[in-house]
Formats: structure tokens, C-alpha cells, sequence
């Protein structure tokens, strides 16, 4: 043998023995690691083998062998392979196991408990728990607690410990006398010494205890100012005389119930909660850093919504909770019957701020049909009577008060002259949003002008997140809602409008998903547009190439977000001044520096703020060129896919003899979107060209001027418009290779989810956005500018040909209004006339007389049948109205017949006082007939009287 073989076989004999031996090898640590992998596998098969029991007796020997390092190293394991949910018990449990946990609590934890959060101070608050705390002590309502009340035993007890009157011996002894004997000096002197020491053992207590209340800032009080909201004047003090009589347990008790109260938070009794009356006459002296009262923060917030706002419910559904709402109808209300709406909901009091949730552009707001208001028609009478008693019920600019107008009024120099008369006017504090955001509505989540808020207006009223995904939706929303109103309608008829809103809002939200919508939407758009890079590529990597893209998408996304984050600064600088600095600039803007001498110490200030309104209105004017060249490459964008998705397969099926459409009739639908499209591609390239080498003295009016004077492209589309919608609609119905074009290329990535009919949309919504631009750009241009001119003259052409295109809109909404009503009223005349629009519409119940010599006090009425009353500009119409039920369905149908209809200036309206026969009844008076009628509610009678006597005045003065 061999001395090579030797050793090999001694190798082999030591790796034998090694392997079924009991030591390691801790020099050779290659073989120490196959050595200890063999023994884990080997316990691991036996771990496999045995029972349930043996497992468990095998993890318990291993365990008490391990060290406080190596348990606590499974410990951190389990934690983070198992995580341990950390929610509130309360929200989780039953109620009544929550209550049984909470009843071993004393009144003083109960007290604290209460702060926590809201469910905690629901729970800790019911009668199940302090009823037995007073039932132990003899105390006893003297009333029985309404069903919806609760709390009731807990002021009790709160009132009865307010108001303890115990005797210590001595004074009992005093009063009703004794059969003891009586006690000698040295024990007199020992009881006096024993009462003493209690007594500074209670104030020690008492006084450690206060300190650690002050010390701890309660989650609704901001600021530094915490110490003066908690401390008042009037603290909750023990008698010197209870101090002498009451033990250490119950006088530490009694104290610290109280102190826990005075805690609290002070609230109105708005919302229905009953406060025991020793406790209301407590009040509050603490006072905010601006020397308001802190009574100011306990005024609610008040919101009011236009029905005019695209899927409205939705918006109503993200209010907060505790904020006043009220959804006012747009069409058929005047500024009287709204103020009357605002009134109610108010009830008389005021409110810390108020928002206006309405239609309108950068230059006036549409608060109601008929009511465009503007610099222009602000002074009138009862525009400017609205604006007062509006301002009225808004606390003043010095108590903190605010009105919110969410429209874009701080982006344009009428907007902000708007503004500024509406806080001279009414002595209140008015902001808008700022924003030159293109898109729906994407405005009111903008910049906001005034003064620096702790929180943007929108987070006063809403939830974020809601108002978000509802402004990237709108469009989408409307639509789908429309269908949604017509099946709820019926059954939400006997509702109020607000409830009925929320309960649509939020059957919505919760069945389209659409918080997985938004926070998904970027996501997907970011792959849609890595795809379509993709296929124009051809990568022989595709993998590799799509991750690069989203890499580089990612990186120029957040520079973006970087760069792009809002600031807090004002359209306007003068905003932000001190009062008496921003009365200064806008009483007299022009002239403040020539009025002042030389000598004054505010020239140098004003000449600063001259110089920074320069530097901020160089900056938002680039901001405002770059918008405009950003959303003009989207629009050419999104004109383009027509192009590309439509025009070019139709037109190469034709030239290939395999045509889906005629010559014709692509003629017909294209030709005018085409052309437009060469027009502002041609736009895009002119400001491309202007703005490669942007500064604060380049001009940009003059490129609008040229796009201007070609409009009569546009003019042809708005025109042929309906007849491009007909002949599209019936080349879908007769050609099925047409119908399967659209399928095949409609709402895809390549068109963005869009059909070609919504696609055919954005020319008339591009040039609403085209007016916000150029007002705004107007407004960071400087008078002595040398593009100031053509600016404004730009803007005056964009502005009427939008007028235009606003009427060509309302028009065709008036015609359709016009067709349905004419359709569901059976035998009605035509009404189709020009300038004739719906107002609104009325239901009343027809009475009749019994006896009519007798006096209006005291006449009988009985109910004839059913009206409908159809308001229009110029008449009234009047139908009766029946109610048809089908089986197996819960809702109704309603059906018209027409009866009568009446001009306006040849109708008479009568009112009827109430009796206690007839309530909310009025007459209308016509050539030939007359009706009495009666609504349902007060506000319907308040609402309909003043909308009708309104639409006759305008008539009489037609």
C-alpha cells in the first residue's frame, strides 16, 4: 500500500469516526459546518417523528436552555413573523363587554377615561355606569331620562358631589347635641393637631395633582397658549368648612372630579347634549394669543353647496363631521329664499367661517341661475343686501372669522378687486383659491389667498382624500350618477335633499372603489405610457427597457414634486400685509410713494414691498407660462389620438378596398377635428419657439393674437357639432363594421379610456381653460409691460368667443329640458320658443272651498287632486299629476295631464294666512281661472312664492 493510500484511508476513518462521534471539530471550520448541518438534519427527522407531546417536551427542554440573549432572539422572530394588532379595545369588543371593563373604573378614572377619544367618552358617559354610583350614596334623579338622552346620571352625580354638605363630630355635636361625654383638654388637643395634619395632607395632594393636570396639553387646544385656556378664574376650590369635615378619600375624590371637568373642553349645546345646570354656570376667561375669546373656537363651521357642482353628492359626502352643510338648488331660487335657507340652518347663530361651494370662473361666481356675481353688479341692490346679511352671520376679520369662496377668484385682477369689495362691503374676511391649475375643479386644491392659515380651507370642510378622488373624477361621476339619481329619486322623495346627497355619496363611494382608483392611478398611467414607449422601441430586452423607464419616470417625477411644491405666499402680496400697510397700497396704489416725503421712514418699507410684488409677480408669471405650454402639449396630445386611433386605419381601410366607413362620412366626422388639430399644433410650436429661452421681458400676447384671429376653425366644429354626433350614432347602428371599429379601439390605453365621443369634448372645454390662463397672466404682468396690451386684447377675444360657446351650451340645454318636459306632460302645446327656460318645478295639492262667505279664519278645505307647477321665464304652467305603482315594485311612477297655462304677467298670486284648517296655502289668480294650492312644508310655500314673484317682476319689466 501506498503512503498516498495510506493517508486516504486514514482520512476516511477519521471523517467516519467524526461523523458518529460527540466532538467538534472547532479547528477545521469547514468541516465543523457539514459536521453541525448532519446533526440539525438527524434532530430534524426525529422532530419529525414524534408526537405532538414529545414536541412540545423537546421545545420546553430547549428552552430552559437557552440564554436571555437566545430568548430574546425568538422573541424578536415571533414578533416580527406574528404582528400583534395594537386597536383600540372598545372598537373591537361587544358594548357590553367594553361597559363591564369600564364599571370597575371609579368616578375619577371614569372622568379621565372620558378624554381619551370619542368612543371612550360615549362609553364612559352611560347611565349603566354611574347609576350605581349614585344609587350607592342615596342619589336619585328627579326625573326619568329621556329614550335619546344619556349622560343624565353622571351630571347628577357631578352635581350632587358639587354640592356635599358633611359635618365633622364636633359640629354635629354642636347642632343636634350628644350622649357622649365630654372630652377633656389633652383630647381636644390631639383631635385639633390630628385634623390639621389632614388637612395639609388634602392640599398637598390636591396642589400635586393640579400640576400634573396643567402639565399635560389637551389634544384640541393649540399653541402655547394651553396654560391660560385650562386655567380659569374660577377654579374649582373646597370650602374651607368641607375641608374641615370631609376625609382625605372622599375631599381627593370630589377634587379631582372637578379638576378632570374643568378640563373638558367647553362646547356649545348644539348638537343636543344636556349639561347639568350648576355646571353651565361656570364660564370660560381664557383668551388666544390675538386676545379673541376662546368662546370664537367653539363656533361651528358652515359650508353651502351649489347643485350645480358636478355629482354634488359626492362632495357632500366628504364634508366632516360637525361642519353645517346645505345643497341649494341652482335653478329656481332667489338671493332672498337662499339667504332664508342659510338662516335656518343656522338658527341664529354665528359661525367661525363660511364656505361657498359654487359654479363660476376667475372673474365671478354663478351663485344662483340669473345671478353672475361680479365687480360688475356687485353694488346692486340686492346683491349688495345678500352680501351684508351674508357677512352678518360670519364672525368679524378680528375674532378669526373668514368666508371661503371656492372659486378661482385669486386668479385675475377682477377676481381680487371682487374680493377686496366684498370685505370692505361687509366687514368680513373673504378667500378664494389662486389656483391656474387646468382641469376640473383642480383649483380649490390650489394655494388660497390671504393670510397664513394653520390648515388650508379645504381641510376645514372636507376630507382630502375624498375631495381629491372626487376632483379627478368629476366628469366620470356625473355621468354615472345620473343614472343613480333616477333609480334613488323616488325612494328618497320624502327626504330631505342633504340626506338623500350623503346617502348617494356614500352608496357610491363604497361600491365603484374608487380609493384603489386613485392610488392607483399614477401606477397605471406610469405603465400605460412605459408600454406605448415599449412598442415604439422594439427592444430586444423589454424587461430591462421598461424597468429603465420607470426608473427615469420615477427620478423625474419627484424633481418635478420638488420643484413644484406650493408655496404659502399669496397671488397677491398685499394680502399678507398688516391691515394698515394693505389699506395703505389699495386705497391709493399708485400714488403712495409720490405722497410720501423723502423723510419718511415708510418709503424705504414700501419701496421693499414694491420691489418683492416685482420679484413675485416675474415668478407666477413664468409659474403661468409654464401651465399654459404644459396642459397645450396635452390638449395636441389628446387631439393627436383621434388622429392616430381613428383617422389614419379608417382612411388606410378605405385606400386598401376594405373601407369600414365612406369617404363621406369620414369627411363628415373628422374634417373639423383635423384642421383644429394643424391649428394648434402650429400654437404649440409658436410657444415652444417663445418660450425656449423664457425671461421676465419676453412677451406672449402676440402668439395668442395669432391663434385668435383663426378661430372660424373652431366656429366650423361648434357648428357641425350635432350633426357630427347623428352621423356617427347612425353609422354605429347600420354599419357593423363600424360598431366593431369602436369597440375594438374605444376606451383602450392607447386613448387614454376615453371613447371617441368624449374625446370630441375637449375643444369646447379648452378655451374656458384659456381665459383662467390668460387672466392670471394678466394679472403678474405689470401695467408698463409691453405685453400688457396684447394680453388684454387677447383675452378680450378668448373671453367672447366663450361667451359664445356658452351659449351654443345653454341653448341645447334648454331645448332638451324643453323636449322632456313637453314628452311627460300629457297634451301639452309646444313649448318650444326662443329664450324660454324651466326655473322650477313645484308639487302642491289642489283644495276647494267649502264655504267661502265664511271668513279666512275659519274656512274648511278639502283636498281635490294632486298639481305639478311648471315654472318658466315667460309662463306657468299647470298640470295635474298622478302617481302609478307596478307590481312586485316598491317605486312609483309619476304621470302628467296638462290643464292650463298662464302668462306671467297676467297672473296673480294671493297668499292664505294659516289657520289651524289650512296650513301653507296661497292662491294664483289667472285671466280665467284660479287654483288654490298648498305645499307640504313652510320652506316649500317661502321658497316657490319668492321664485314666482321674482320670475313676474322680471316679466313685467320684459
Amino acid at each position: 500500500m501506498s503512503a498516498g493510500d495510506s493517508s486516504r484511508k486514514t482520512l476516511e476513518m477519521e471523517c467516519f469516526h467524526t461523523r458518529f462521534s460527540a466532538w467538534t471539530p472547532f479547528s477545521n471550520k469547514s468541516l465543523n459546518r457539514q459536521l453541525f448541518q448532519e446533526r440539525v438534519a438527524l434532530i430534524s427527522h426525529w422532530f419529525d417523528l414524534w408526537t405532538s407531546k414529545q414536541r412540545q417536551e423537546f421545545l420546553f427542554t430547549i428552552f430552559l436552555r437557552c440564554t436571555k440573549s437566545q430568548l430574546r432572539f425568538v422573541q424578536d422572530w415571533f414578533s416580527e413573523k406574528t404582528q400583534v394588532a395594537k386597536v383600540d379595545f372598545s372598537t373591537v369588543l361587544p358594548r357590553f363587554i367594553s361597559l363591564y371593563i369600564f364599571s370597575f373604573l371609579n368616578p375619577k378614572d371614569l372622568c379621565a377615561s372620558a378624554q381619551v377619544s370619542w368612543p371612550w367618552k360615549f362609553l364612559t358617559e352611560q347611565d349603566c355606569l354611574w347609576m350605581p354610583k349614585c344609587i350607592r350614596f342615596g342619589w336619585f334623579l328627579p326625573y326619568t331620562p329621556a329614550d335619546n338622552e344619556y349622560g343624565a346620571w353622571k351630571h347628577h352625580y357631578i352635581a350632587c358631589v358639587s354640592s356635599l354638605d358633611w359635618l365633622i363630630p364636633r359640629e354635629a355635636t354642636a347642632i343636634y347635641g350628644t350622649l357622649n361625654e365630654p372630652k377633656t383638654e389633652d383630647e381636644e388637643l390631639q383631635e385639633r393637631q390630628r385634623e390639621k395634619c389632614l388637612r395639609k395632607i388634602i392640599w398637598e395632594k390636591i396642589a400635586l395633582r393640579k400640576k400634573e393636570l396643567f402639565k399635560v396639553r389637551p389634544p384640541w387646544v393649540s399653541g402655547t397658549c394651553c396654560s391660560r385656556l385650562l386655567k380659569s378664574k374660577r377654579q374649582p376650590r373646597l370650602s374651607q368648612a368641607l375641608r374641615d369635615r370631609v376625609g382625605l378619600h372622599e375631599a381627593l375624590e370630589k377634587q379631582l372630579v372637578l379638576a378632570s371637568l374643568e378640563a373638558l373642553p367647553k362646547r356649545s349645546n348644539i348638537s343636543g347634549s344636556h349639561s347639568y345646570p350648576l355646571l353651565l354656570k361656570k364660564t370660560w376667561h381664557g383668551v388666544h394669543k390675538n386676545g379673541n375669546s376662546s368662546s370664537y373656537a367653539s363656533q361651528p363651521h358652515f359650508l353651502l353647496i351649489s347643485s350645480r357642482i358636478p355629482a354634488c353628492e359626492m362632495v357632500v359626502d366628504s364634508i366632516k363631521a360637525g361642519i353645517i352643510s346645505v345643497v341649494y338648488e341652482h335653478s329656481g331660487l332667489t338671493l332672498e329664499s337662499l339667504l332664508y335657507l342659510i338662516e335656518k340652518a343656522l338658527d341664529g347663530q354665528k359661525v367661525q367661517s363660511m364656505g361657498i361651494f359654487s359654479d363660476g370662473d376667475s372673474r365671478e361666481i354663478n351663485l344662483l341661475q340669473g345671478y353672475k356675481i361680479g365687480i360688475k353688479n356687485l353694488l346692486k341692490p340686492e346683491v349688495r343686501d345678500f352680501w351684508e346679511k351674508l357677512g352678518g352671520y360670519v364672525a368679524s376679520e378680528e375674532e378669526g372669522g373668514h368666508v371661503d369662496l371656492f372659486v378661482p377668484l385669486g386668479a385675475s385682477e377682477a377676481g381680487m378687486e371682487f374680493l377686496s369689495q366684498l370685505s370692505r362691503l361687509t366687514g368680513t374676511f373673504f378667500t378664494a383659491p389662486t389656483g391656474i391649475a387646468t382641469g376640473s375643479y383642480q383649483h380649490i386644491l390650489s394655494d388660497w389667498l390671504g393670510r397664513p392659515w394653520e390648515s388650508a380651507p379645504c381641510s376645514i370642510y372636507f376630507s382630502e382624500s375624498k375631495l381629491q378622488m372626487w376632483s379627478s373624477f368629476t366628469d366620470i361621476l356625473e355621468d354615472t350618477l345620473k343614472s343613480v339619481r333616477k333609480q334613488l329619486s323616488p325612494l328618497f322623495k320624502e327626504l330631505r335633499k342633504n340626506i338623500s346627497a350623503r346617502i348617494i355619496g356614500q352608496l357610491t363611494f363604497d361600491n365603484m372603489s374608487m380609493a384603489n382608483i386613485l392610488n392607483n392611478q399614477e401606477m397605471a398611467q406610469a405603465l400605460a405610457d412605459g408600454l406605448m414607449e415599449l412598442t415604439k422601441d422594439n427592444s430586444d430586452k423589454p424587461l430591462e427597457f421598461l424597468s429603465d423607464f420607470l426608473l427615469k419616470k420615477c427620478g423625474k417625477g419627484s424633481k418635478d414634486f420638488e420643484e413644484n411644491i406650493p408655496t404659502k405666499r399669496d397671488a397677491k402680496a398685499a394680502f399678507s400685509l398688516p391691515p394698515q400697510e394693505r389699506n395703505v397700497l389699495e386705497d391709493n396704489p399708485r400714488d403712495t410713494k409720490s405722497s410720501l416725503s423723502k423723510n419718511d421712514p415708510n418709503l424705504e418699507m414700501l419701496v421693499k414691498l414694491e420691489r418683492k410684488l416685482q420679484m413675485d409677480s416675474a415668478e407666477k408669471r413664468s409659474r403661468v407660462v409654464g401651465e399654459l405650454l404644459e396642459s397645450e402639449r396635452k390638449y395636441v396630445q389628446m387631439l393627436e389620438i383621434v388622429r392616430d386611433v381613428y383617422v389614419t386605419p379608417l382612411k388606410a381601410a378605405l385606400s386598401s378596398n376594405r373601407a369600414i366607413l365612406s369617404a363621406a362620412n369620414i369627411h363628415i366626422i373628422f374634417s373639423d377635428i383635423l384642421q383644429i388639430l394643424s391649428l394648434n399644433r402650429q400654437f404649440l410650436d409658436n410657444l415652444r419657439d417663445r418660450l425656449r429661452e423664457w425671461g421676465p421681458g419676453h412677451c406672449v400676447g402676440e402668439v395668442f393674437l395669432k391663434f385668435g384671429s383663426r378661430l372660424n376653425t373652431y366656429t366650423n366644429f361648434f357648428n357641425n357639432y350635432p350633426v357630427v354626433l347623428r352621423t356617427m350614432e347612425k353609422c354605429r347602428e347600420m354599419i357593423p363594421a363600424f360598431r366593431a371599429f369602436l369597440k375594438r379601439h374605444d376606451k383602450t390605453i392607447v386613448t387614454k379610456m376615453l371613447s371617441l365621443p368624449e374625446l370630441l369634448l375637449y375643444p369646447s372645454r379648452r378655451f374656458e381653460e384659456y381665459v383662467n390662463l390668460l387672466y392670471a397672466l394678466r394679472l403678474h404682468t405689470p401695467a408698463e409691460h409691453a405685453d400688457r396690451g396684447d394680453v388684454t386684447t387677447a383675452t378680450d377675444q378668448l373671453k367672447k368667443y366663450k361667451s359664445y360657446i356658452d351659449q351654443m351650451k345653454q341653448n341645447i340645454s334648454m331645448k332638451d329640458q324643453l323636449s322632456e318636459i313637453q314628452r311627460i306632460v300629457w297634451g301639452c302645446p309646444t313649448l318650444s320658443e326662443e329664450n324660454r327656460y324651466l326655473i322650477r318645478v313645484q308639487d302642491v295639492a289642489q283644495l276647494n272651498c267649502c264655504d267661502e262667505a265664511v271668513s279666512f279664519s275659519l274656512r274648511l278645505y278639502e283636498h281635490t287632486r294632486d298639481l305639478s307647477l311648471f315654472l318658466f321665464n315667460d309662463a306657468l304652467l299647470v298640470s295635474s299629476r298622478g302617481t302609478s305603482h307596478t307590481p312586485f315594485e316598491r317605486t312609483s311612477k309619476s304621470t302628467y295631464q296638462f290643464i292650463a297655462s298662464v302668462a306671467l304677467h297676467r297672473l296673480l298670486v294671493e297668499d292664505i294666512p294659516d289657520s289651524k284648517y289650512i296650513k301653507n296655502a296661497f292662491i294664483l289668480h289667472g285671466p280665467k281661472r284660479e287654483w288654490i294650492c298648498a305645499t307640504e312644508a313652510e320652506d316649500d310655500k317661502f321658497l316657490w312664492l319668492s321664485v314666482l314673484q321674482s320670475a313676474i317682476e322680471s316679466s313685467m319689466e320684459k
